[in-house]
């Protein structure tokens, strides 16, 4: 590209040289991306030329090729006069994070980056917000006050950007302290307390606890939205059994935080704003969940055990994985001694029944790196039987890189055996937490455990039984299609195909949809009418089933 690109930086008949860079890099068919790595280290001996090369490119280029070149120019010898330029590209798909770049390289006043924000979303509006978290003024931070936190844009990380670059804790101290700014701040937390990340970014943020309790000593001050409510309630949720109990709290600092959260939950007008039925889907379900999780981080046990198991489901509004939190003496287990991803879900932990305890040591998987355990790996205990206890022991966990501080060696746990057997049969009947299409995505998996000939007679293996990430309402099963399994000839070799199976819910209890799709899988072919998700073109054609467009 170099050799492409360097004699053009110096043509001084602009419009030649930029039709030339089009050509080129046509022929070239590099990425975008690439190319504006190139641009930024591309020679440049005449900044007027260079400018006016990327000017034309951006302002007349007929390619993303081009105009990649041509951001990437103007990052590097713009002017003022190129902000409305890139302002308007940054609108473009595929543009936010160069133009942004750019803008920042020149820098460009804030009100720029504000009015593209103001504009953009998704992946292009986390450009923004870095970009407006690393600026010192008034302007940057009421736009991030208000911001919308979509999740794509928003990850725990740059919650926590936010969150200092606002100097949040001040913020919150301040009277009087704007309604919207409240809710901001609660959402702004919760979003640090995500699983969504290699660690909890909460336990990163220096002025958690100050932020924590600034806010919720002014929560009455809210007026009882279902937004408000979802955003307390995950907050108590955190402050109950997720990563912020390991903060530095004084002692009973987080129970009177708890204490205050559930007076206002359980006021009269927020009480019955959760009992309502919204008309939107989306609103309902998270409706449901508030009924459904209510109590439980207001719970308080006689006699706290040793071993605590709390299923956690999230904000439907903010969807993540179901995680089953495991606190050793009140304090989560795998943020503090994993804190590269969450715990297993229950249905791997408790349907499983791999966290019950017998004579014979058994290795289990209690979490996986947030990326998956090939990538960063995994927290797994040896968990015995000895006599009166059950031990907790042999912990295996990835090493840590170099340039971090080890974190301390896990102690081998042990437990009163009656008291742990009562806790995991606690766990693993209380289905409290499921709401319907995962109770009926449970039933089915506990079926197919009974009766795996229910799928090895039409060929099939099966792989994964849960909801829908993206439609919690349907219950999806997953399998794949092995020719030759049911006789026992399959061909390892051989072409194969992944299905995935919706079941959708219709209103109907889960027990009786749960059976319905059972005696489905016993009387038809299940790949007649479920769909092909993975495998290969080649391997479909083979086997004669059309292959997803």
């Amino acid at each position: 590209m170099r050799e492409a690109l360097v004699p053009l930086m110096a043509d001084p008949d602009t419009a030649r040289a930029a039709e030339e860079v089009h050509r080129r890099l046509q022929e070239l068919g590099v990425r975008d991306r690439h190319i504006r790595a190139v641009a930024a280290e591309l020679p440049v001996e005449d900044e007027a030329t260079a400018r006016a090369l990327g000017r034309c490119l951006t302002r007349t280029g007929t390619s993303t090729a081009a105009v990649s070149m041509g951001i990437g120019l103007l990052a590097r010898v713009g002017e003022p006069e190129d902000v409305p330029y890139l302002k308007l590209l940054g609108l473009l798909r595929g543009f936010a994070a160069p133009a942004v770049q750019a803008l920042t390289a020149l820098d460009c006043p804030t009100a720029a980056l504000v009015w593209l924000g103001d504009r953009v979303g998704g992946r292009g509006l986390r450009h923004l917000v870095d970009a407006l978290a690393a600026r010192d003024d008034q302007a940057a931070r009421s736009w991030l006050l208000a911001v919308p936190l979509e999740p794509r844009a928003v990850g725990p990380s740059t919650a926590r950007r936010i969150a200092e670059a606002v100097r949040l804790a001040d913020v919150l101290r301040a009277d009087p302290v704007d309604i919207g700014v409240l809710a901001q701040a609660g959402r702004l937390l919760c979003r640090m307390a995500s699983p969504r990340d290699y660690h909890a970014e909460i336990l990163a943020y220096r002025q958690a606890v100050a932020a924590y309790e600034a806010l919720i000593a002014r929560a009455s001050r809210l007026p009882p939205t279902l937004d408000h409510c979802a955003t307390l309630l995950s907050l108590a949720l955190d402050l109950y059994s997720g990563p912020s109990v390991l903060l530095g709290w004084r002692p009973g600092q987080r129970e009177a935080l708890l204490d205050a959260l559930e007076s206002v939950l359980t006021a009269p007008a927020w009480a019955a704003m959760a009992a309502g039925e919204p008309a939107d889907p989306a609103e309902r379900r998270r409706a449901h969940w508030i009924r459904r999780t209510a109590r439980q981080p207001f719970a308080r046990r006689a006699t706290p055990a040793r071993l605590r198991v709390e299923v956690t489901v999230r904000d439907p509004a903010d969807p993540d994985i179901v995680e089953t939190r495991l606190l050793i003496d009140g304090r989560p287990l795998v943020p503090e001694a994993f804190g590269r991803g969450p715990a297993g879900s229950p249905e791997y932990l408790l349907d499983s029944g791999r966290l019950r305890a017998s004579t014979a040591p058994r290795e289990v998987r209690l979490a996986e790196a947030y990326c998956t355990e090939g990538c960063c790996g995994a927290l797994y205990v040896t968990i015995c039987r000895d006599g009166e206890h059950v031990v907790w022991r042999d912990w295996r966990r990835p090493a840590t890189p170099p340039s971090q501080q080890p974190p301390p060696e896990l102690p081998e746990y042990r437990f009163d055996a009656a008291e742990y057997d009562a806790e995991i049969t606690r766990a693993e009947n209380d289905h409290s937490w499921a709401w319907p299409a995962r109770s009926t995505a449970r039933l089915i998996a506990a079926g197919l455990r009974n009766r795996p000939d229910l799928l090895t007679r039409w060929d099939a293996q099966p792989g994964w039984v849960g909801t829908d990430f993206t439609d919690p309402d349907t219950a999806v099963l997953s399998f794949t299609f092995w020719p030759g399994l049911a006789a026992g000839r399959r061909n390892r070799e051989g072409p194969w195909l992944q299905f995935v199976w919706s079941v959708p819910e219709d209103g109907t209890p889960p027990e009786e949809r749960a059976a319905a799709a059972l005696r489905r899988l016993a009387a038809a072919d299940p790949k007649a009418y479920a769909e092909v998700r993975g495998g290969s073109r080649e391997h479909a054609e083979a086997l004669g089933f059309p292959w997803p467009v």
